[in-house]
């Protein structure tokens, strides 16, 4: 059995399964202290025999493997976990091999291996929630330059009718400052969830994906875009993204069909989980 951890700044989500993907068992717990964090995981795992370990953790992390402090959380507003050891933590308590990357590439290994993404050689998976970060993963692989890509820090030109200055306290006006969660919240006053039948709100969000989508579609040309986190839960998005990006690509990239290169993830929620699987199985 292999063990899986989707280690999130909110709650901690620990499941073991198979190879192949299945999930035999899991539990859900918040995020608290370290000590108390990883004591309610081994709890967990200690019902179990497990062979080796996946973990899809919040950020920032090292992930430079020539670094002492390879698998650390960095500078995390979550200061309890500030500069935590995570990897080696785990590794002197389980004493298997620990696979360690980013959530989100967790969650894109998830849907490359199992999911909606696993016919494609390449795919890129954005979460819009509380942030926005997005990873590729290219031949089985997950593509990392010197450290973790932070792709939801990418600028972007301002909706004609949006004056807000933007959520991001490092950028304002980046593609997570103007279009995740908080920012729709502090935009209009009202969280997005209570906004769902405002069409003008998800038109200018609408417009701020398409647009970070497109760089990252002529840069990295992969072949499946899957959007997950709370704020896609509006399925309305979705045509209004494949539109949107459509009309700012003009022809100049043929894309046979946007309904199937920009699309929803095919695991209700399981990629995380399942990706830390696929994960620990590439160590």
């Amino acid at each position: 059995m292999i063990g899986a951890i989707e280690a999130g700044g909110t709650k901690f989500v620990c499941a073991v399964g198979n190879p192949d993907g299945t999930i035999l068992d899991r539990t859900a717990f918040p995020t608290t202290t370290p000590e108390e964090t990883l004591a309610r995981v081994e709890e967990f795992f200690s019902k179990y025999s497990i062979e080796k370990m996946g973990v899809g953790a919040f950020g920032p992390i090292n992930l430079r493997a020539d670094s002492e402090n390879y698998g650390a959380i960095e500078n995390t507003p979550k200061v309890p976990w500030r500069y935590y050891p995570l990897l080696e933590e785990l590794e002197k308590r389980f004493n298997i091999p620990v696979a360690i990357n980013t959530d989100v590439i967790a969650s894109s290994m998830g849907e490359y291996e199992y999911g909606i993404g696993k016919d494609a050689s390449s795919c890129l998976y954005i979460t819009v929630g509380t942030g926005i970060g997005a990873g590729l993963v290219q031949d089985g692989k997950p593509f990392q330059g010197r450290n973790h890509s932070e792709m939801g820090h990418v600028i972007l030109k301002k909706h004609p009718e949006d004056d807000f200055e933007g959520a991001c306290p490092s950028h304002g006006s980046c593609l997570e400052g103007l279009a995740a969660g908080p920012a729709i919240e502090a935009r209009y006053g009202r969280k997005g969830a209570e906004l769902a039948n405002e069409d003008h709100v998800w038109e200018i969000e609408a417009y701020y994906l398409a647009q970070a989508i497109l760089d990252y579609f002529v840069i990295l040309s992969p072949e499946k875009i899957i959007l997950g986190g709370g704020v896609m839960k509006q399925e309305k998005l979705y045509p209004m993204i494949r539109e949107k990006f459509m009309e700012l690509l003009n022809g100049y990239i043929e894309v046979e069909n946007v309904d199937e290169l920009i699309v929803a993830p095919g695991l209700d929620d399981d990629q995380g989980v399942k990706g830390c699987i696929a994960l620990a199985m590439k160590k």
